[in-house]
């Protein structure tokens, strides 16, 4: 789902302009050490300085970060129209528009992006506007933007530099493409990159002040880019994409810094060769020296449940960060942050009905243990709950949820430390997804207004959980966070008590899993 932000190796003017400000004096020594450009200057002094200045930070930048330059490095100035035309090129040979198509849509199911939101052209427009110079790892070329000073230059160059340096040792297009299909993993190895290249950059604005990154706090991604004033384009965006822009470079920071806070960047080598495998493990290093590994989650092949009107646009992995981001669209986030680092592997995908252009989003996700589950499904029901604003047919139950909406069914699930949802379905195709993950069926409704069933699942709990729990039924609502979850084989008797007039008792059948 990721929305093809970018494979440019560049720095936001944003992050540029923030982070002069925060360090301050570090940065005007650099400014002034920069050589000024004459305003009556030729075309050829101009090209003559940049190149003089390329080389000069170059040099520092191997000095820096102790990666050695192994060959000759092209430079060149642009003109905003021919780095805007590499910017579409790019984004051309980077996704087919099919592929963008369904990295757009997906963002919409999970209302991370509004409906109808043109994400080719913001995307266009963005990064003309927040580029002032690139690497490019195809060409093994350095570009900057003709009209910034070359002082502003120079905190672009230590950027891009050691790109170029780190693509001379490592392959960095390579590298990064080694992690696909994973998304999250390519995101994670997105933020090592830039993340890294920031990480240089504060160690060049800082030369002479005997001072260095680990000398500097953990940057907030909110004190950066919280006066866009002179990006308008990134002001106007939407959260979600803001922080996917924004995450490489400051979750990236702060992972480097923590890794490379004892052994400095001789810990650079190491990052490449065994990189961070989850967004996760960028948000957490501890987790990344531990080795932790999320679990594998597979998600049953429902293509041939919903017929050929329907077609797969995307299956992928959200991560922690994707998850998050999901969060935060309906919850504070604190609570988003919180609930998505109990994130411990998922699959999700996207389906879309040919004509009608309905989508239907199906996700599975595991969570660290059963608490952590419940505390999901309390807090995500919430949140689907602000995310559709027409409902009907609200029911609740201690661990499902599901209500119906003009555009299908939304359904959420959790059984022991995992949770499911199907969202824009019916609730046969969910019983028949619940079937193929060889979950007992969930809850139905009473089959008239007012009836009860005639046989419901025992909720086991203390005594003292009976109270609150039997006050969830029928359009009342779940405690934000359930204390405790139906066993499986509890539930698995009420199953099959409701599946006994089911036609749907053999749907797994209909699956090709």
């Amino acid at each position: 789902m990721g929305p093809c932000l970018k494979r440019t190796f560049f720095v936001p003017r944003a992050l540029l302009l923030s982070l002069a400000l925060l360090l301050g004096g570090a940065a005007a020594r650099a400014q002034d050490a920069a050589v000024a450009s004459p305003s009556a200057a030729s075309k050829d002094a101009t090209d003559a300085d940049f190149i003089a200045a390329a080389d000069e930070v170059l040099g520092q930048m191997s000095q820096i970060t102790g990666l050695k330059l192994l060959a000759p490095l092209n430079k060149s100035l642009r003109s905003r129209e021919e780095i805007r035309a590499y910017v579409i090129k790019q984004m051309n040979e980077e996704k087919n528009p099919s592929e963008r198509y369904a990295d757009q849509r997906s963002a919409e199911a999970f209302g991370l992006l509004p409906k109808g939101f043109d994400l080719d052209s913001f995307m266009v427009n963005v990064l003309t506007e927040q580029v002032e110079g690139l690497y490019d790892p195809k060409a093994h070329e350095f570009y900057i933007a003709d009209w910034s000073p070359l002082a502003d230059q120079r905190m672009v160059m230590a950027h891009e530099l050691t790109h170029a340096l780190e693509d001379q040792h490592f392959k960095i297009e390579d590298w990064l493409k080694a992690a696909r299909p994973n998304e999250d993993a390519e995101l994670a190895r997105d933020a090592v990159l830039e993340g890294s290249a920031m990480a240089a950059m504060v160690d060049y604005l800082m030369l002479g002040t005997g001072r260095s990154l680990k000398d500097v706090p953990d940057f907030d991604p909110g004190m950066l880019i919280g006066d866009l004033s002179s990006t308008p384009t990134l002001q106007k965006a939407p959260p979600f994409l803001k922080d996917a822009l924004i995450f490489p470079y400051i979750g990236g920071l702060n992972f480097s810094a923590a890794i490379m806070r004892n052994t400095g960047w001789s810990a650079l080598p190491a990052l490449f060769e065994k990189p961070p495998i989850s967004t996760q493990q960028i948000l957490h290093p501890a987790l990344y020296r531990s080795g932790k590994t999320p679990a594998t989650v597979a998600l049953p092949r429902l293509e041939k449940l919903l017929g050929e009107t329907w077609s797969k646009l995307d299956e992928n992995i959200m991560g922690e960060f994707g998850w998050k981001e999901v969060l935060k669209q309906f919850l504070d986030n604190d609570r988003a942050k919180s609930l998505a680092a109990a994130w411990d592997g998922d699959r999700y995908a996207v389906f879309e009905q040919k004509q009608t252009k309905k989508l239907i989003l199906v996700t599975r996700l595991h969570l660290n243990d059963e608490e952590h589950a419940a505390r999901f499904f309390g807090q995500y029901s919430e949140a689907l709950e602000k995310k559709y604003s027409e409902r009907t047919n609200l029911l609740r139950r201690p661990n499902f949820f599901s209500f119906d909406t003009p555009d299908g069914g939304v359904f959420l699930d959790c059984l022991s430390d995992e949770c499911v949802t199907m969202e824009g379905a019916t609730r046969n195709i969910f019983d028949a997804f619940i079937k193929a993950v060889n979950w007992p069926l969930a809850p139905r409704p009473p089959e008239k207004v007012g009836s009860v069933p005639a046989r419901t699942a025992v909720i086991s709990a203390p005594a003292e959980n009976i109270a609150s729990i039997s006050g969830v039924c029928l359009g009342g609502h779940v405690p934000a966070e359930p204390a405790i979850l139906t066993p499986r084989a509890e539930r698995q008797e009420a199953s099959n008590h409701l599946s006994a007039s089911n036609p749907l008792q053999s749907s797994a059948g209909l699956l090709d899993i």
